[in-house]
């Protein structure tokens, strides 16, 4: 069938072929139709899908924690022997109890039935006095006797498979000799002890029942096998302002010791140098008429808490002054509980700790986090001993009612709450509170530092210092593209900055880094005179082309005036590198970077926020300016021609009609390009330092959401707190960049809706 023949059977409604037509029109509309609409569900879904993802990574972060009894049963071993101190292996099969006899009892934490039972103290018919545990990775305990004299111990546990079945074998071992140590020369009964050693020396701290602090330091001799060891003995008495001594605690490193008396004083004492012990600082701990009931290092060593009869804990460490002194400062205070505080087990890896007081109760804390995690009332009786599992997942505890008690511990994130997340922390070795992220370290003893805060910020910086560079160029740039510019010329401008957007970031983090900070190192006066000199050399172009005779600027067609201002442009950028060279050696000393650190305090790094700024601007000028053309070119033009032809001036025209009437456009660009700049990873990545600090300052680095979450997302733990909290990094960016881009059509619909009229 020929073309009109084919028209004038379609130009008849009833037609067979016109029936054809409208029902093959229709089916493309049917499909074209759920098709669109299945695409935009899809894009919602994926989109719903990604954030309740994020949020099923990150809400069990903040899921309370749960304790269950497992067992409870009789004293293991001698039941009429007092209990002095409790311990468990890492698979929370084999518990130790040792007792006031002298006894270390082997047993089964589900059961209560003791496995293994070793007399420590060997023939000797002294009787024990006192008890110390040292830090619980090292698993030494001291038994402090009557005769003045410290037996010290350290128990030890093998596992081995014999026919695919895990076996543990506890044992004792003597790693300072089986003969007890003579601690006190007069023979008199250790009334208090704590200890602490390593490999090569351990370090005890005795009070006699007259009232003396006797510090004793053995440090192992080099020997040869089979030969009697032999230790460099330090012994000093350290002389106390009171007497009536309540509790000792010596750190893990074996150079601090505190000393509770009965008045609720501490004193800070640096034993670094064992032959001349200091006192640094002696402190009113707990208010009059409160007693200081316990006294326990966190994990590692640096803070010390100590537990009172009001049932208060309050966190103290050495903090460093401006003259590099350190003094003891109490840092925070945990109140949950109302009874005196009986017993505290600190956790072996993490800054948390459990304690136990006299009504029953049991509460789980967390130090850096400042939380309670859990308190339970257990039973209607109060405690003695507590201990924790080392991967501070089950605990043993002794009640008044000689009931060993064992419970399971579900706590996996203790350390995150908002005040960790958002707030400002005092840290341990920290001067004072501050916000930081650091979530790893060389350190098992390490207090993780999970702020939010400086990524936030350094998004943020990151963001608005490329919107100050991107905003005005994009902007200003399609304003003349669109409006001004010949359309010769914008057939050419617009598609080379439209094909900027299919450069890769990476590559543009590439040359940052590697190439640009370097040359902006060196040259800084002369990147810096850039922006005075580029705007000042087009206005005097402008003026200057302005005062040339008419003949000759009518030989260059209209809109093509900014092909003239390359040529100027790249002059004032040679004379701003040439001029600031200059200025340097000048004013400088050949350095300004070097200058603005030394005479104005103002920290210079080579990748910082100047270079970021620029990367990621250039990165989406192509996004902003694509938009912000389209906008002010579609502006209709009878607006434009109406503008004129009522007397307007061009730029009268384009200021209060086109940029009015696409403003919606414009405005969303910004927001797109924004969203853009706050979501850039590999150009932060590159071309900052990836410190996480709060700083305005345009030359210092930042660390960002997104190159955090592609730096460290590789070498975190899956499910570990670490692993979460980054996600939770995620969902932070993600729900800003929600918010702004739904801020973002709220605010593009009403100005479409203002403008709509014009």
């Amino acid at each position: 069938m020929s073309d009109t023949h084919t028209i004038i059977a379609l130009s008849q409604f009833n037609t067979a072929a016109a029936q054809r037509y409208r029902r093959w029109r229709h089916f493309k509309d049917w499909i074209t139709r759920y098709v669109m609409a299945f695409g935009g569900i899809s894009v919602i879904v994926a989109i719903a899908l990604i954030a309740f993802y994020l949020l099923y990574v990150v809400l069990p972060m903040f899921f309370p924690a749960h304790i269950e009894q497992v067992a409870s049963y009789a004293l293991p071993g001698n039941p009429d022997a007092e209990s002095l101190f409790y311990a468990m292996e890492e698979q929370q099969e084999i518990g130790l109890r040792i007792t006031a006899d002298g006894a270390a009892v082997f047993f089964d934490t589900r059961t209560g039935q003791p496995q293994t039972t070793v007399l420590l103290l060997g023939t000797t018919t002294a009787t024990v006095t006192a008890f110390a545990a040292g830090d619980p990775t090292q698993r030494i305990v001291a038994l402090g006797l009557s005769n003045g004299t410290v037996q010290v111990v350290q128990h030890n546990y093998s596992i081995s498979y014999p026919n695919n079945v895990r076996v543990i074998t506890p044992n004792v071992v003597y790693p300072f000799g089986e003969t007890p140590i003579q601690v006190d020369s007069q023979g008199k009964a250790i009334q208090e002890l704590d200890v602490q050693a390593d490999d090569q020396q351990v370090t005890l701290v005795a009070r006699t029942e007259e009232g003396r602090l006797i510090l004793l330091n053995l440090e192992k001799e080099d020997s040869s096998p089979g030969k009697e060891m032999a230790f460099n003995w330090v012994e000093r008495e350290i002389e106390l302002i009171n007497s009536s001594i309540a509790q000792v605690a010596l750190d893990i490193e074996q150079r601090e010791l505190y000393v509770a008396d009965k008045a609720g004083f501490i004193s800070y004492f640096d034993i670094s140098k064992k032959s001349d012990p200091r006192l640094i600082q002696r402190v009113k701990a707990v208010p009059e008429g409160v007693q200081i009931t316990s006294l326990e290092f966190l994990s590692g060593g640096l803070s010390i808490l100590a537990g009172d009869s009001r049932g208060h804990i309050t966190q103290w460490f050495p903090v460093r002054d401006a003259d590099n002194n350190y003094t003891l400062e109490h840092i925070r205070t945990f109140d949950a509980q109302k009874a005196p505080i009986m017993a505290i087990a600190p956790e072996y890896f993490r800054k948390g700790f459990i304690a136990v007081d006299a009504n029953g109760n049991l509460g789980i804390y967390h130090t850096t986090a400042h939380r309670t995690v859990k308190l339970k009332h257990i039973e209607d009786t109060s405690f003695k001993l507590i201990a924790i599992a080392p991967r501070a997942n089950a605990a043993l505890i002794e009640d008044a009612k000689r009931q060993t008690h064992f419970w399971k511990i579900e706590n996996k994130h203790p350390e995150i709450s908002w005040q960790s997340i958002w707030g400002k922390v005092w840290y341990e070795s920290r001067d004072k509170p501050e916000y930081i992220w650091q979530s790893s370290s060389a350190s098992s003893d390490f207090e993780p530092k999970f702020s939010l805060t400086p990524l936030v910020f350094g998004t943020m910086k990151a963001s608005i210092y490329a919107m100050l560079f991107a905003i005005p160029l994009a902007i200003m740039g399609a304003i003349y593209t669109a409006y001004f510019m010949s359309i010769q010329m914008r057939g050419l401008v617009k598609p080379a900055i439209e094909i900027m957007a299919a450069l890769p970031t990476v590559i543009l983090g590439f040359i940052a880094g590697l190439w640009f900070a370097p040359y902006v190192e060196h040259h800084l006066a002369g990147i810096l005179l850039l922006f005075v000199l580029i705007p000042v050399a087009i206005l005097g172009a402008a003026w200057m082309w302005r005062q040339l005779p008419a003949g000759i600027q009518q030989r260059l067609p209209g809109g093509w005036e900014a092909a003239l201002l390359i040529p100027v442009i790249v002059f004032a950028m040679a004379c701003s590198i040439w001029l600031g060279q200059s200025l340097e050696s000048m004013f400088f000393d050949g350095n300004m970077p070097l200058w603005l650190t030394q005479e104005l305090g103002v920290t210079y790094v080579q990748r910082n926020s100047l270079i970021v700024g620029i990367a990621i601007g250039f990165a989406v000028i192509p996004t902003i300016f694509s938009i912000s053309e389209d906008a002010i070119f579609s502006v209709p033009r009878h607006l434009t021609t109406g503008s004129l032809a009522l007397g307007a001036t061009p730029w009268q025209t384009m200021m209060r009609v086109v940029l009015l009437t696409a403003s919606p456009g414009i405005f969303s660009a910004v927001m797109i390009g924004f969203g853009r700049a706050v979501g850039e990873t590999m150009i932060v990545v590159m071309a900052t330092g990836n410190t996480a600090i709060m700083d305005m300052n345009i030359f210092q680095g930042f660390r960002a959401l997104s190159a955090n979450i592609a730096v460290e997302m590789p070498e975190s733990e899956v499910g570990s707190t670490h692993y979460r909290i980054l996600f939770l990094a995620g969902l932070v960016l993600f729900m800003v960049t929600f918010a702004f881009n739904s801020l973002a059509e709220i605010v593009r619909q009403r100005l479409r809706t203002k403008y709509s009229n014009l």
